[in-house]
C-alpha cells in the first residue's frame, strides 16, 4: 500500500497501525485502533507531510534536520516551530525524532518547571557520554515558559546537547527570549488551505490507518467539514470521527461502506448547517443583503449576514473589503471617521486573524449601520470622470501651470497665480476649473450629519472663489 500524504501528529508514537474504524475488532497489540484518529494518521516521514511545503523541500533546513544522524555535527540545528494550531508543529517533532541516534523528550510549558527542564539536560548528556545518542527535545507552546524557564535552555541548546524543537502560536519575537531565539532556526507554518484539509480528509477515508473504507464520505459532509475546520487538521479529523460514529450508530444497514452525511458531520461538531456556496448565489446574495442592510442603516440585519459569512467560512478579508468599500460608499461625508474605522477593522482583520477578527468587523459595522449616509463624493466624481471620458478635459489654466522648469516664464506659466495663504481666510478668487467647464458643479453634499454643515461652508468657499457668480 502506498503511503497516503498527511498533515500533523498529536500523541505517543505507535509503530503498527491497526485497520478499522477506531474501536474495531481488527486493532492490532498496541490497541493502535483506539487511539484517536487524528493520532493514527499522523505522518511518518517528512514525505508524508503535506501543505508545509516550503519547509519541508529536499535540502530545506527541516530536512537537513530530519537526516541528520545523532553523530552528525552539521545540520542538527534546534527549531522553534511558528503557527496556528493544527497545521503540523508537532508533527514535524516527531518526525525529526524518527532520525537514527536520537532521544525523544517530549514537555509541555503548561505543567513543566525548571526543574524538569534542567532533569532532561542531565538525562541527555548522559545519554551523548554513555550512548552517543542526541536527545530531541519538543517543548510545546514554548511562549508558555517564564524568562528563568527559557534561560535553563540556553547552555544546552548553545552546546547541542538537545536539539530544542518548539512550538508556539504566538509570535516568537515577542514570546522567545532573544538568545534562545538567535540559536534556532524560526520556521513559519501556513494554514492549511481547503485542498489539502479535503484531501486529508479523502485520505482518512480510505486508509487502512483510518476508517479503511468502512464509509463514504458525501460531498455536502466534506465541505462541510473542510469550513467548520478553519485549516486545523486536527479539528477536521477529529469532527470526521465524531460524524462516523454517529453516522453507524444511526444507519439502518450497517454495510459497509456507511454514509457519513452532512447532518451527521453538523451533529458531531455542534455547529448548524448553513447553505451557502462560497462560490455560488449564496454567497452574491448575502454579502449583497449584506451591504444593503448597511446602506439601509438596520443595524441588527447587518451583524445578521455578517455573521452568516462568518459561520460559513468566508474569507474575513472579503468581508473586511467589502466593508471599507461601504464605508466610502455610502456613509462618505457625511461621517468621515466611517472609512478610518473601517480600515483599521480591514488592518486588524489581517493581523490578528479569526475567530478574534470578528470583533473589529463587528465594531465597524455597527458604526457604518448607525452612521449618517452620503453618496455625494463619489457620485460627484463619477460625474467628473464622464465629462472627461466626454472630451471636456479643457486646458489646464495657465495661472496654474507649473512654473519650476526652465522656459516655463516665457510661456507665462504661474503668471498670475494667487497664494491662497495670503489671502483672508485662506481662499483667493481665481478660477481653478478649465475655460470650458468655468462654473462646473460636481459635488452637491446632503443634509445628513456632517455634511450639513459642509453645505454652508461650500457655498460660502464658492462666493470666495467666484465673487463675480
Amino acid at each position: 500500500m502506498s503511503q497516503e500524504p498527511n498533515l500533523f501528529s498529536d500523541g505517543p508514537d505507535q509503530e503498527s497501525p491497526g485497520p478499522g474504524f477506531a474501536g474495531s475488532s481488527g486493532s492490532s497489540s498496541t490497541g493502535r485502533a483506539l487511539d484517536p484518529l487524528a493520532v493514527r494518521m499522523r505522518p511518518r516521514t517528512i514525505a508524508e507531510v503535506v501543505g508545509q511545503e516550503h519547509l519541508t523541500f529536499p535540502g530545506s533546513p527541516l530536512n537537513q534536520l530530519v537526516e541528520a544522524s545523532g553523530g552528525d555535527r552539521a545540520g542538527a540545528s534546534s527549531v522553534i516551530l511558528w503557527g496556528p494550531p493544527g497545521v503540523g508543529k508537532t508533527t514535524l517533532a516527531h518526525v525529526i525524532s524518527h532520525a537514527p541516534g536520537r532521544t525523544f523528550v517530549e514537555l509541555s510549558a503548561i505543567t513543566a518547571g525548571v526543574k524538569d527542564v534542567r532533569q532532561v539536560i542531565e538525562n541527555a548528556r548522559r545519554e551523548r557520554e554513555m550512548y552517543g545518542r542526541t536527545t530531541v527535545l519538543f517543548l510545546d507552546e514554548i511562549h508558555r515558559f517564564s524568562k528563568a524557564q527559557q534561560d535553563a535552555l540556553l547552555p544546552a541548546v548553545e552546546n547541542r546537547l538537545v536539539v530544542l524543537v518548539a512550538a508556539t502560536t504566538e509570535n516568537p519575537s515577542f514570546s522567545v527570549i532573544s538568545p534562545l531565539l538567535s540559536r534556532s532556526l524560526l520556521l513559519t507554518l501556513r494554514p492549511l488551505d481547503d485542498e489539502a484539509i479535503g484531501n486529508l480528509l479523502d485520505h482518512a477515508v480510505e486508509s487502512d490507518r483510518g476508517l479503511a473504507g468502512g464509509f463514504e464520505l458525501s460531498d455536502e459532509a466534506r465541505a462541510f467539514i473542510v469550513r467548520i475546520a478553519g485549516a486545523d487538521a486536527r479539528r477536521s479529523l477529529t469532527v470526521l470521527e465524531a460524524a462516523a460514529g454517529i453516522a453507524a450508530a444511526q444507519a439502518e444497514d450497517d454495510t459497509p461502506p456507511i454514509l457519513i452525511t452532512e447532518e451527521a458531520c453538523a451533529e458531531a461538531s455542534s455547529e448548524t448547517v448553513l447553505r451557502y456556496d462560497k462560490n455560488g448565489d449564496q454567497h452574491y446574495d448575502v454579502v449583497s443583503a449584506f451591504i444593503k442592510s448597511i446602506r439601509g442603516s438596520d443595524v441588527d440585519a447587518a451583524l445578521h449576514y455578517l455573521a452568516r459569512m462568518i459561520v460559513a467560512g468566508e474569507d474575513p478579508r472579503f468581508i473586511a473589503r467589502r466593508v471599507v468599500v461601504s464605508a466610502a460608499e455610502d456613509i462618505g461625508m457625511a461621517d468621515p471617521q466611517a472609512l478610518p474605522i473601517a480600515v483599521a477593522a480591514s488592518t486588524a482583520v489581517q493581523n490578528i486573524g479569526m475567530p478574534e477578527g470578528r470583533i473589529p468587523l463587528a465594531e465597524a459595522v455597527t458604526y457604518l449601520a448607525l452612521a449618517p449616509k452620503s453618496n455625494a463624493s463619489y457620485r460627484a466624481l463619477d460625474a467628473a470622470i464622464a465629462d472627461v471620458k466626454n472630451g471636456l478635459a479643457g486646458q489646464v489654466p495657465t495661472h496654474l501651470r507649473d512654473a519650476h522648469y526652465p522656459g516655463a516664464k516665457e510661456l507665462g506659466h504661474g503668471e498670475g497665480y494667487k497664494y491662497s495663504h495670503d489671502f483672508p481666510h485662506g481662499v483667493a478668487d481665481q478660477e481653478y476649473l478649465p475655460e470650458s467647464l468655468r462654473g462646473k458643479r460636481y459635488y452637491t453634499p446632503t443634509g445628513n450629519g456632517m455634511e450639513r454643515s459642509m453645505a454652508e461652508r461650500l457655498e460660502n468657499l464658492r462666493r470666495l472663489l467666484r465673487p463675480e457668480n
